[in-house]
């Protein structure tokens, strides 16, 4: 189990210093973050911290899940565009009704399990690296197969907690627009296009705020062992006050990640390009044969992407969590007491610089 992750309770208040010794000694380190708490710096480096120590399961893991993911995207784009008589049909002005509606129902299909798939593969690294980046922060190694073992009863649920996420997040961008598109087809068409993307925009603010008021649900749900509502309702009392800061740090994180991995993707897709039957010209412009060779090329640089954007994600969010634990209920004494330090427990708690 998670040693040290429980719900909240009484763990005492810190004590003082006392006059004279200069402030607090240095926090104990038993992993990857000091046990107080952290700067942006300092998150960001625990997360790479983690995936660097424990390369063989972090990587390995997502790996594993990276290639099943792009696997599966391969072969159902593959097949996709395989059948150009219901690709062509869409771009084609004299196709039939029953033609067009045929040709939508194969790209809405093709599309709807490529983000399933996505999504199935984000929920299982996000619960194995979950399980893993924990541990680093007690400077305990885990193998992938005890990271399932400890993920395994919460999976599930989490699978749970992020359809219900996205579900909310489809209604709440789409509801807004319901009114501009009747205008739009009853009356003023311009009107209600405007009225439309206004009511979307509302809509994308609204997604975006609670996005970050439930982003630390999943560890919370992993960690705390909690159901989806109680997960989402931690999550929501540990983001107050913080929301902002929450905020810049999940972004800063996701721009790393999609840097680091368009570095690497990019390159491939470019040898695909090559490859491919048109040549780069033809991928420029858009004409290009997008048959297997350029998926499956492109694919091998997605799975790399991947592997390296994943542990920096989930590893951010987690130690996102920790850290307002430490800050709210003084986490850090029960992470030293599960980490095995000595004497730990007299440093007060306060802000660092650069948080």
């Amino acid at each position: 189990g998670y040693g040290g992750y429980g719900g909240p309770g009484g763990n005492g208040a810190p004590g003082g210093w006392g006059a004279g010794w200069g402030g607090p000694p240095p926090a104990a380190k038993p992993g990857v973050i000091p046990l107080r708490p952290l700067g942006v710096g300092e998150i960001l480096d625990g997360a790479v911290s983690t995936m660097r120590t424990y390369w063989r399961t972090v990587l390995g893991v997502s790996l594993a899940i990276a290639v099943v993911m792009q696997t599966v995207v391969v072969l159902v784009q593959g097949f996709a565009f395989s059948d150009l008589s219901s690709t062509n049909a869409l771009d084609d002005p004299n196709a039939s009704a029953s033609e067009v509606t045929r040709a939508m129902s194969e790209a809405f299909l093709s599309t709807g399990v490529v983000y399933l798939v996505v999504l199935i593969g984000t929920v299982v690294a996000t619960a194995l690296l979950t399980a893993v980046t924990s541990r680093a922060v007690l400077g305990k190694p885990v193998t992938a197969g005890e990271a399932w073992r400890d993920a395994r009863p919460q999976v599930l649920k989490l699978f749970g907690l992020i359809c219900l996420l996205v579900l909310m997040a489809l209604v709440l961008i789409g509801v807004p627009t319901v009114p501009g598109i009747i205008v739009a087809v009853t009356g003023s068409q311009d009107g209600g296009i405007a009225l439309a993307v206004f009511g979307g925009l509302v809509g994308c603010v609204v997604t975006l705020w609670l996005a970050i008021r439930f982003s630390l649900a999943s560890p919370a749900l992993m960690l705390e062992k909690q159901g989806i509502i109680k997960s989402m309702s931690r999550s929501a009392k540990l983001v107050r006050g913080s929301w902002w800061r929450i905020f810049g740090i999940q972004l800063l994180a996701q721009i790393i990640a999609s840097i680091l991995s368009s570095i690497l993707v990019i390159p491939f897709a470019f040898i695909a390009g090559l490859f491919s039957g048109d040549g780069l010209s033809g991928l420029v412009d858009g004409t290009g044969d997008l048959g297997w060779t350029f998926l499956i090329i492109s694919g091998l640089g997605s799975v790399i992407g991947r592997m390296i954007a994943f542990p920096i994600t989930a590893g951010v969010t987690v130690l996102l969590y920790i850290d307002q634990r430490i800050r709210r209920e003084a986490l850090d004494l029960d992470l030293a007491r599960a980490a095995g330090v000595q004497d730990y427990g007299t440093a007060a708690h306060g802000p660092t610089p650069g948080s």
